[in-house]
């Protein structure tokens, strides 16, 4: 049986420094058309929401890119939409029956690398039809991705900020995106030069990239992840890792405090926990748990 991971477990560092680095709505404005135009438009049809379709559109928006679960794997966020979208008193005054997909929930918990080959695997085995139409959605959010994504170029001092890391760290991709999307956007951009690996969903969860790739190799405070997500924070947290948030909503911004201060900061090995704590206070106030039609607001 192939493992996809051997890409990680196999690497060999080049330099004292590791930086790992999320793509999707990090490196790349790719957030909101991916998830407004691919994502949510699959959920609305392959999972029968059609009834409703204003308030998923709402919440699968909240869920992916406006909450504390922003940059969750697929099927996870998936699930989050549903519960989520179960509570609203819009969808109890029509009487509509939100899928359950308990199914897909015991996949999600059974502890595989959450990707399609593992539910291609699933869907072989069990034949189940809810774990069948998981897969369709999952391969038709694929599709809509490679038809709908194309020429979306890195944030404003990304390029600049990778040319200046990778001549004294190495650098990783890690994300949850598939891996076929991955490296066709990286090259497409110009930027794999710059990326020893290029980790998707394929290779395991954003922890086991870092892990793979940094413990053991690298020196305390020498080990950097760059994302946007609080599961990027996560991830490199688990291993005990330095984290850089690129902030929702000022993206820009946020890279552009990296290019002048920050990148110099860590490698002059000066990244402290004090100083990392003020940026993710912040990183977090932009990233609330509870959804704003349940503190009485108007969702446009």
């Amino acid at each position: 049986m192939e493992n996809h991971a051997e890409p990680l477990i196999q690497f060999k560092p080049e330099h004292t420094f590791f930086v790992g680095i999320d793509s999707d709505g990090c490196v790349f404005d790719s957030m909101e058309l991916k998830n407004k135009e691919c994502f949510i438009p699959n959920i609305i049809k392959y999972w029968d929401l059609q009834a409703v379709s204003k308030y998923a559109r709402e919440t699968g928006e909240f869920v992916n890119l406006y909450s504390h679960w922003r940059g969750t794997n697929r099927f996870p966020a998936l699930i989050r939409v549903f519960d989520l979208l179960e509570k609203r008193p819009e969808i109890r005054k029509r009487g509509f029956a939100v899928p359950k997909a308990e199914s897909l929930r015991r996949f999600i918990h059974s502890g595989v690398v959450l990707g399609n080959p593992s539910l291609e695997k699933a869907v072989r085995e069990t034949r189940d039809p809810v774990l069948e139409r998981a897969l369709e959605w999952s391969l038709a959010v694929n599709r809509s991705v490679g038809e709908m994504v194309k020429n979306v170029p890195p944030f404003p001092l990304v390029v600049a900020c990778l040319e200046k890391l990778s001549r004294h760290a190495d650098i990783v991709v890690v994300s949850g995106t598939p891996g076929e999307a991955l490296r066709r956007e990286w090259a497409e951009s110009g930027l794999s030069r710059f990326a020893s690996v290029i980790a998707g969903q394929e290779m395991g969860k954003k922890e086991d990239h870092i892990r793979l790739t940094s413990n053991g190799r690298y020196a305390a405070g020498r080990i950097l992840m760059i994302g946007d997500a609080p599961g990027d924070m996560k991830a490199a947290h688990a291993n005990g890792a330095l984290f850089y948030p690129i902030i929702p909503g000022l993206e820009e911004m946020s890279w552009e405090r990296f290019h002048n201060d920050v990148m110099e900061i860590f490698l002059n090995e000066q990244y402290t926990r004090e100083y990392e704590k003020k940026l993710i206070d912040e990183f977090n106030r932009h990233l609330p748990e509870t959804p704003p039609w349940e503190n009485g607001e108007t969702v446009i």
